[in-house]
Formats: C-alpha cells, sequence, structure tokens
C-alpha cells in the first residue's frame, strides 16, 4: 500500500513506475466532478450568452457596410433588423432586471454602434 508521504516524496515519473501506485490516492475525483458542476457550468453559460449577443449585434454589420461602401444597393430585410433588436431589446431589459453589468454594456455598445451606422447610412 502506497502511503502519502511516500507520495508525497516521489516525483511524478517515479508514481507512474510504481505498481502500487493509485491515482484516486492523488487526484480527488469528488473535487473535479464539484467543480464542474458548479463553476465551470456557469461561466460557460454566461461566456456563451455573452458570445450570442456579440454575434447578434453583428449580423446586420456586414450588410451595413456593403451599403455604405458602395458594393451593394440591397439593404437587409426590414423584418430581420426589427426581430434582431426587439430580442437585443429583450436581452437589454433581462440584463437591467439581473444586474448583469457586462450584457447591459455589451448590448448599450451594440445599440450605438447600429445607431452609427444607420445614421451614417440615412444621412449619406
Amino acid at each position: 500500500m502506497v502511503t502519502t508521504s511516500s507520495i508525497n516524496n516521489m516525483n511524478i515519473l517515479d508514481k507512474l513506475r510504481d505498481p502500487n501506485y493509485r491515482l484516486s490516492d492523488v487526484v480527488n475525483i469528488q473535487k473535479i466532478s464539484e467543480f464542474c458542476r458548479t463553476k465551470l457550468t456557469a461561466a460557460t453559460a454566461e461566456t456563451i450568452a455573452w458570445i450570442s449577443l456579440i454575434l447578434i449585434h453583428a449580423s446586420t454589420i456586414p450588410t451595413l457596410l456593403a451599403v455604405m461602401s458602395g458594393l451593394t444597393e440591397k439593404m437587409p430585410q426590414i423584418d430581420l433588423v426589427l426581430f434582431i433588436w426587439a430580442g437585443l431589446c429583450l436581452f437589454f431589459v433581462r440584463a437591467a432586471i439581473l444586474k448583469d453589468m457586462v450584457m447591459v454594456i455589451t448590448i448599450g455598445f451594440g445599440f450605438v454602434v447600429h445607431a452609427v451606422l444607420l445614421a451614417l447610412l440615412i444621412f449619406k
């Protein structure tokens, strides 16, 4: 049987070569599982939500830039733009209710960028 003091005195290669060595003596699977269920899940969900907001904001920017540069005369369909803005407004209200300042700032910045691009198109 491998004791805790002998594990601490062994380097990693000695541990791997030792036939009495058990990985469970060193690695606590319960702590890893708890970390994945609590911290990693919350961080991943927040990251995915943040990236989805950026992608929603970016969905009309290529078309608006193409119109501004004269590459095309075709504007995005108004219903597409209205649904995107309605969804972003609902995300903004949700973020304000939850007091999630990162989302509020991200969505607010996206609104400003879209408003500037639309103003450049209208007053061009």
